[in-house]
């Protein structure tokens, strides 16, 4: 685990209502705002004008690189898909990425664009070789967009196709065309180049992770077996494929060698381990159909169906997947997904001439996991035994279960604990954009719930208040998710009880103090999250809130209006600053010198709801918890969270750090 410089819908009838639960009847219904709308209301953008006026349709959201999905990383992708296309096709066995603090570039070794046709392809929306399957087959790109999307959203944009000893090259602007070349001789290999600039007046202080690329990548290798990808030089490759994906991202052991399997235009990788919950991983085409989809719908379904009928035994579906982590990789003709960013794969036929996803599918596992439990007993026994333990296991909670959720069904209707929102991101309908905004802030106390209660989003942002510290759930059985009142009413209002594909909320943020009893909180809800609901983690939905430790202010400006004046364009010093670290803070008393007012936020409570309007706003600190193999989970919640009392008390005491706050005044 790291922290880096780290209900069932509980939708009821107050969901809308203020947080005083009060309606004015008297103003019901506000009269109509008095507009225009003639003719000269109606508009028609121009392409390039309409995609950076609305880019989340064409790359989800624009974000500044903090999070995997943000949009830096959906350019690099439309750019990459491409190369993968050449590759699938047959042509080049290597792509070469680099990217610096702003700039990225992508050189693949295929055919080349046809040179007559460079600048239409950049530039004229619509325009590509992958609508009729002639030119290419089972490709990700469809739509002919994705890289015109890059163009638009760059200030700086260059392409260049070598083609049978000859090349040409273009440059452009936000898709304007400054500048291309004749056609010229060239030693270079077959292949097209691609640089661009993302564009920082729309993706605001982006910087770009190297984490995110590099998973990218290792991804595209998983999926595209004997593919060499040079990221900034270093090689990345793999021989085979999902069994590598799946080695790489289990975080513990596999109760039995991982099932891989291999057909035309199917790829699967089958183990369970002792945890909670169900992973899965899932592609079309290459792409990471993150959402899952049909085909993944169809392999649950296989999967369960395939065992129960090989042990001839009437195991319940949801035992025979506890535990399970797998992933599943097709190829399909006119792939169709649920939006441009291809999140989620919606074809109910897997080619023009069928057969259906489900069927495709079914027909695979059907015989050849079928096959291979038959060939492999040792699995098959251990395989077995696990889906019996769980069979026990849930027959155990059954009782207990029952209660619980009658127990949260009667708090429904009057749930101090949460304040929700009024957009969530599993809603079948809606905004897009709002549902990936959907957030939930834990905090500790009703005073800090109650100033992020005040200011919030109320569309976008729920809060859960906690009564203190949470029970530490290590080490103990499942069923203390039902049986402590404030574990279950929390996974109710996450909706995650029968996995992620119910999760109310898109960012899950714990918000505590900055202090001893706040850091031990975050562990406590921590350890809940990583027994029992470990995927959530995977996923990338758990952030830690930062919250700032000081303000610094200029004494003359505190008779003067609480609110913060900006920097201006001449560089005027703002009247105050929020401080995260004791280096911010240092460098804010020496603007203000003689001036400066330092005032310690000692926890959230003491923060006003006007001034923590901003720390939850566009621009808050989040620090996103990861959870990688290497990190040894188990390891490190049985040291902190564990009982070995006298090692862990030692380890304290030699890490011991005396805070002095004599200069803080």
């Amino acid at each position: 685990m790291c922290i880096r410089d780290s209900q069932h819908a509980m939708n009821d009838d107050m969901t809308n209502l203020p947080d005083d639960n009060t309606l004015d009847f008297d103003h019901a219904a506000p009269a109509p705002v008095e507009a225009t709308y003639t003719e000269e209301e109606i508009k028609t953008l121009d392409w390039r004008e309409h995609l950076r006026l609305r880019p989340g349709m064409y790359i989800g959201k624009l974000g500044d690189g903090s999070k995997s999905d943000d949009g830096i990383y959906v350019l690099i992708k439309e750019v990459a898909d491409n190369a993968i296309d050449e590759f699938m096709m047959g042509y080049g066995r290597r792509i070469d990425i680099t990217y610096n603090e702003t700039s990225v570039s992508v050189r693949d070794f295929g055919r080349g664009i046809p040179l007559g046709k460079l600048v239409d392809v950049a530039s004229i929306i619509n325009t590509g070789a992958k609508y009729d399957n002639k030119a290419f087959k089972k490709s990700v790109g469809l739509n002919g967009v994705g890289i015109k999307a890059v163009n638009a959203l760059s200030t700086g944009f260059v392409i260049q196709s070598n083609r049978d000893g000859m090349a040409r090259r273009a440059s452009f602007s936000r898709a304007i065309l400054l500048e291309q070349t004749d056609d010229f001789p060239t030693d270079e290999p077959n292949g097209t180049y691609v640089e661009f600039t993302p564009d920082a007046e729309l993706f605001r202080n982006y910087a770009f992770n190297p984490e995110f690329i590099e998973t990218m990548v290792r991804n595209y290798t998983y999926l595209n077996t004997g593919l060499e990808i040079y990221l900034n030089g270093r090689r990345y490759f793999s021989r085979n494929g999902l069994l590598d994906l799946l080695k790489a991202n289990l975080t513990k052991d596999p109760l039995y060698p991982i099932i891989h399997l291999r057909g035309e235009d199917i790829e699967v990788a089958i183990t369970h381990a002792n945890q909670y919950g169900e992973e899965y991983y899932s592609f079309v085409n290459g792409q990471f159909t993150t959402q899952g989809g049909t085909h993944l719908a169809a392999f649950k379904e296989s999967v369960s169906r395939t065992v129960k009928d090989y042990f001839a035994k009437n195991f319940e579906y949801s035992d025979i997947r506890s535990g399970m982590v797998a992933a599943i990789s097709v190829k399909a003709e006119n792939p169709e997904f649920d939006s441009q960013t291809k999140t989620k794969f919606t074809s109910r036929d897997i080619g023009p001439d069928g057969p259906t996803v489900a069927k495709f599918v079914s027909d695979f596992l059907k015989k050849e996991l079928d096959d291979y439990l038959h060939k492999n007993l040792d699995t098959a026994q251990t395989l077995l035994k696990k889906i019996q333990e769980s069979e026990q296991a849930r027959k155990a909670m059954s009782g207990i279960t029952k209660q619980a959720r009658e127990r949260a069904k009667k708090v429904n209707l009057n749930n101090n604990k949460l304040r929700d929102c009024r957009v969530h991101l599993n809603d079948s309908r809606g905004d897009e954009k709002k549902k990936l905004a959907s957030s939930i802030f834990l905090t500790e106390g009703d005073s800090a719930s109650g100033s992020i209660t005040k200011i919030r989003d109320v569309e976008t942002q729920a809060v859960f208040s906690l009564r203190g510290k949470p029970l530490n759930s290590y080490g103990m059985a499942r069923k203390v998710v039902y049986e402590n009142e404030e574990f279950n009413l929390l996974q109710a209002a996450l909706n995650i009880e029968e996995g992620l594909e119910g999760l109310r909320y898109n960012n899950v943020i714990i918000a505590t103090d900055a202090d001893v009893d706040g850091m031990h909180i975050r562990l406590l809800l921590l350890t809940f999250f990583l027994q029992f609901f470990p995927d959530l983690v995977k996923k990338g939905h758990v952030y830690v809130l930062q919250t700032p430790l000081f303000r610094v202010r200029d004494d003359r400006a505190v008779r003067r209006a609480k609110k913060k004046k900006t920097t201006s364009a001449d560089g005027e010093l703002k009247d105050s600053y929020y401080c995260y670290s004791d280096q911010e803070r240092i460098d804010a008393i020496a603007r203000f010198g003689n001036h400066a007012e330092i005032t310690r936020f000692k926890g959230l409570g003491e923060i006003s709801a006007d001034e923590f309007r901003e720390f939850i706003g566009p621009d808050m600190r989040l620090d996103r918890v990861t959870l990688r193999k290497e990190d040894s989970v188990g390891d490190l919640l049985d040291f902190y969270m564990g009982k070995n009392t006298s090692t862990r008390a030692n380890f304290i005491i030699d890490n011991l750090v005396v805070e002095d706050d004599s200069q803080i005044s």
